[in-house]
């Protein structure tokens, strides 16, 4: 799973108020380079929580090796340098977490992520 994919997972859980952000607790994390395309992280980063994105980061670099690069605290406002962009990218769609759960913040409800994929079916007393 992608921390641009965990960026728009919520806990749909019957009677969670807050399922946003879910937090992640990493047991295996890969890094998967692929060539940088500015364009697109230019375009989504609009589109992301970015303190989602910071705080998913803080999860699970424990376990990324190499570490990542620095990020900024926020999103500067006008444009971006193109090395921000290039570690945000990296951030985004390099580093994948393997296994693992995702945790809703309101109920507890962990979702477990086998092979890269998170399992967000709900059992039939959440629906």
């Amino acid at each position: 799973m992608r921390l641009l994919t965990h960026n728009y997972l919520i806990s749909n859980v019957k009677g969670t108020k807050d399922g946003y952000p879910l937090r992640i607790e990493p047991s295996e994390v890969t890094v998967e380079e692929s060539p940088f395309d500015q364009d697109l992280v230019t375009r989504i980063l609009p589109k992301l929580d970015y303190a989602a994105v910071k705080a998913a980061l803080s999860q699970v670099v424990d376990k990324v090796e190499p570490k990542p690069a620095e990020i900024p605290e926020s999103l500067p406002d006008g444009e971006i340098d193109s090395p921000t962009l290039e570690a945000l990218y990296h951030v985004l769609f390099n580093i994948h977490v393997i296994e693992g759960n995702l945790v809703c913040p309101d109920t507890g409800r962990q979702f477990p992520i086998k092979q890269g994929i998170p399992n967000m079916i709900l059992h039939e007393d959440e629906i």
